[in-house]
């Protein structure tokens, strides 16, 4: 195991790197920008060291500041949690080359699943089910697009390949409008990701977001931890994600994450990653896969018992995973409720100094979260101040028990989206469960009339 690790992040995921190399005898370097200097894990740390200003262009995105800091503090690996520089192939093969360990994929894997082109195709040869679409990119043939429309069926959605988090794609419903969209869509990916190339999928009208877990090594070992349930949006931004899935038979969820843990043993993967599916009428499709540690990773710990972050650092380390997949037991339901210091009607964020903050507590109650009374937030990042996970025997009680966390948890100072969570929870269509990745854009628009 190694003696020291550099966690190359910020915010409460920095915090969850550096318990979990606590836990296992780790000592810990945290880098941190300027804005960051009074941040909780840096004080935590055995080490702390300043990349630069607030800006992440000039500090937590900025490769040379990082591996300089693993070189002068002896660090033997570096973790990058997930956002930043997490599923940025060079980054990783720069880590590797500086002779430094990186706690994450190979870098060509990483290249492979950024590209959605090549992911598709390395899935369609592992049996992995996929939205009906082109088999690769579209290439310069305008009728070609045309007839490949026709035989998907209308709606369809262009896609760029290097695309994610909800950028660079589009619905398209004609015909008419078909040729222009790809066009546009191949400029626009060409401008935001240096990459035209764009393919073309069947648009699901009203599907659930459902996605794998898994966890591979460098012996030939992968399993799959479950499923989560991540239907609750806004914009493609998680706001709710749950484990179990509701109403999801234990049969499907096995056949889908054993071909998920099967593609990891031949892609060769290593770490900790997720597959995201879009699921309809029972079946799955895949759309990507997410080559690090997810936000929402805790609902998977509170039901299987596996601590994610700890096995990512020993695969690191170059150790087989702790578990087999007979090994793995679900037990109960999680949920988890994302933190944002946001205006919880209009989503402005709310950056500032929190005056009074207190978390709840009880069974089953978990929070992971950086901040703390006369933490000020800084307006550089994205908005997410913490995560609050309940767990209990059955979906019932863990909402229950989220529902009174919520009602305990203050945060003042800012704003947060803490009253919408406690509207959603109160929600019909939510209590549920089984609903589609459009709801919540549904209810907000059903508040704005």
């Amino acid at each position: 195991m190694f003696e020291k690790v550099l966690i190359a992040n910020r915010g409460e995921i920095a915090l969850r790197i550096q318990r979990a190399c606590r836990e296992l005898g780790i000592k810990t370097v945290c880098v941190h920008s300027e804005a960051d200097a009074d941040a909780k894990y840096v004080k935590l740390a055995d080490e702390s060291v300043c990349i630069g200003p607030a800006p992440s262009v000039k500090s937590y995105l900025h490769v040379p500041s990082i591996i300089a800091a693993a070189e002068v503090t002896d660090a033997e690996a570096i973790h990058p949690g997930y956002g930043f520089l997490s599923e940025n192939a060079d980054f990783a093969e720069r880590v590797e080359q500086s002779g430094f360990v990186f706690c994450g994929p190979r870098a060509d894997t990483i290249r492979m699943m950024g590209d959605k082109v090549a992911a598709k195709a390395a899935m369609i040869a592992s049996g992995v089910p996929v939205v009906p679409g082109s088999e690769g990119a579209l290439g310069e043939d305008q009728d070609e697009w045309i007839r490949m429309a026709k035989d998907i069926g209308y709606p369809v959605i262009i896609k760029a390949a290097g695309g994610g988090g909800g950028r660079g794609m589009r619905v398209v419903h004609t015909e008419s409008n078909l040729v222009q969209s790809v066009q546009m869509t191949q400029g626009e990916a060409g401008a935001a990701f240096n990459n035209p190339t764009v393919y073309m999928e069947k648009f699901l009208g009203n599907p659930r977001h459902i996605e794998i877990q898994v966890l591979s090594d460098t012996h030939g070992n992968a399993v799959h931890l479950g499923e989560r349930d991540c239907s609750t949006q806004r914009r493609h931004q998680k706001v709710i994600e749950e484990a179990p899935a509701p109403g999801l038979l234990a049969k499907l969820r096995n056949q889908v994450g054993e071909r998920c843990a099967e593609a990891c043993r031949e892609i060769g993967d290593r770490g900790a990653g997720t597959f995201e599916f879009l699921s309809e009428n029972g079946e799955f499709f895949f759309i990507e896969m997410n080559t690090r540690v997810q936000v929402e990773h805790p609902v998977t710990e509170f039901i299987t018992g596996v601590d994610i972050v700890q096995e990512s650092l020993r695969i690191a380390a170059g150790e087989p995973l702790s578990v087999a997949q007979k090994d793995v037991h679900f037990r109960g339901h999680a949920i988890e409720c994302r933190i944002n210091a946001e205006d919880p009607k209009t989503f402005v964020p709310s950056p500032g100094r929190i005056t009074s903050y207190h978390t709840p507590g009880g069974p089953g109650i978990r929070v992971d979260s950086h901040v703390y009374q006369n933490y000020y937030v800084p307006p550089h990042y994205d908005s997410m101040i913490g995560k609050l996970i309940a767990y209990g025997a059955t979906r019932e009680q863990a909402i229950a028990r989220m529902r009174v966390a919520l009602s305990e948890m203050v945060v003042e100072g800012i704003k947060t989206n803490i009253p919408l969570h406690q509207e959603l929870l109160t929600d019909a269509t939510i209590l549920k469960g089984g609903f589609s990745i459009h709801y919540l854009e549904q209810k907000l628009g059903l508040h704005k009339k």
